[in-house]
């Protein structure tokens, strides 16, 4: 996208985010759902297709462009992006990286438009942080397999018009090796649902358990047509993911700091504003000074994966700073806004909680950590 027209694709997602979302999010947080009149919006803005190939009816934006679009998106709540988070992200990009030409022909102008949403169920009982642990089975009948198992907290199920679902295929290859990543209608035979989680935060998220009880697809859905491809496939697409997951929390940082600074200005103490007060002006430093190390980050890194740079470990160490620092950020826009900070009323409340989730999906800040040290440590020599 040449620079004119995503300045003013930028602009517009501001206006989007500022006149429509921020307006909306008492109702949101109220109903617990986004509104359908916001979501046929989001598909006329283009937003389903952000990271897309224009050959396929998307905008496909670089990863700095997108990063931006979640700057803007991140400030505010975090149900607004979640609709469009799980096409954008990995229900997509798997079959954008590795797919064949028949599944990207049949699916991302579908997923681009919006008109299909995309889920991305890998997460399991027993399978979390240890992806690898997946036992969801994909047993072989002919042309088919059958898929039997259960996939745990997975966005936007509901409303999803397609799965992106790993599943163990190979049951005699051990770990990842075993794993296919196979795209399934969400009209499958076999596919049920649970009932819809109760998060801490997050209101408007729809996250619920997804059920195989035998759902059979065909074998041409595996994403690339070659078994045990799957997880490969997942850690393909989590740099991108993780700097998408940078820009949110960085977005959110800058939401926080202007709310923060705005409530010290006019809040009075002891016969002047609390932003007089040096101990306050503290706080509103340190979340200056995380919010902007977090947008700088995740400029950088989203640079060099646009040059094709090798970027894991520094993906990694931008998600584990960036959703770190958010978490240190809205703790202080609770000290600052004071006892009305731990009031439902403030909205400073619920991104404190919101942004708790931050550090745990698309890998835990634990993750981000071993990930690290270990690129590190293998550079030095390291055998691990």
């Amino acid at each position: 996208m040449d620079t004119d027209t995503f300045q003013l694709l930028k602009a517009m997602v501001r206006r989007f985010v500022d006149e429509r979302l921020v307006p909306n999010e008492d109702r949101l947080e109220a109903e617990d759902a986004v509104p359908d009149e916001i979501i046929r919006e989001m598909r006329e803005l283009g937003l389903f297709g952000l990271s897309i190939p224009e050959d396929y009816g998307g905008l496909g934006l670089s990863m700095s462009e997108e990063a931006e679009i979640i700057f803007e998106l991140g400030r505010t709540a975090f149900a607004f992006r979640s609709v469009i988070g799980t096409t954008v992200g990995i229900g997509s990009q798997g079959i954008v990286m590795d797919g064949t030409d028949a599944q990207k022909s049949e699916w991302l102008p579908r997923l681009a438009s919006g008109d299909t949403v995309a889920s991305f169920a890998l997460t399991e009982p027993g399978a979390g942080s240890d992806a690898a642990a997946v036992q969801t089975a994909a047993v072989r009948d002919g042309d088919a397999y059958r898929l039997r198992g259960t996939k745990r907290f997975i966005t936007n199920a509901p409303r999803a018009g397609m799965f992106t679902v790993m599943a163990r295929s190979e049951p005699d290859v051990p770990g990842a090796g075993g794993i296919s990543a196979f795209i399934v209608p969400a009209d499958t035979p076999g596919i049920g649902f649970g009932k819809p989680d109760k998060k801490m935060g997050q209101r408007g998220t729809i996250t619920c358990d997804v059920t195989f009880d035998d759902a059979i697809v065909p074998a041409a859905n595996i994403i690339g047509g070659v078994p045990g491809r799957g997880f490969k496939t997942a850690m393909k697409v989590l740099d991108r993911g993780r700097i998408h997951m940078s820009a949110l929390a960085a977005g959110m940082s800058e939401r926080l700091l202007e709310d923060s600074v705005r409530y010290a200005a006019e809040r009075k103490q002891f016969g002047q504003a609390i932003g007089a007060f040096q101990l306050v002006q503290g706080m509103v430093a340190d979340s200056r000074v995380d919010a902007y190390a977090s947008k700088v980050m995740v400029t950088d890194v989203a640079r060099r994966f646009d040059a094709g740079e090798k970027v894991a470990a520094d993906a990694a160490a931008t998600k584990y700073f960036a959703t770190e620092a958010v978490g240190r950020v809205a703790d202080r826009a609770v000290q600052i806004h004071g006892g009305a900070g731990y009031m439902t009323e403030y909205k400073v409340e619920r991104f404190y909680r919101d942004v708790r989730l931050l550090r745990i999906y698309e890998g835990t800040s634990q993750i981000q950590q071993i990930i690290i040290a270990r690129a590190l440590l293998r550079e030095a020599g390291l055998a691990i």
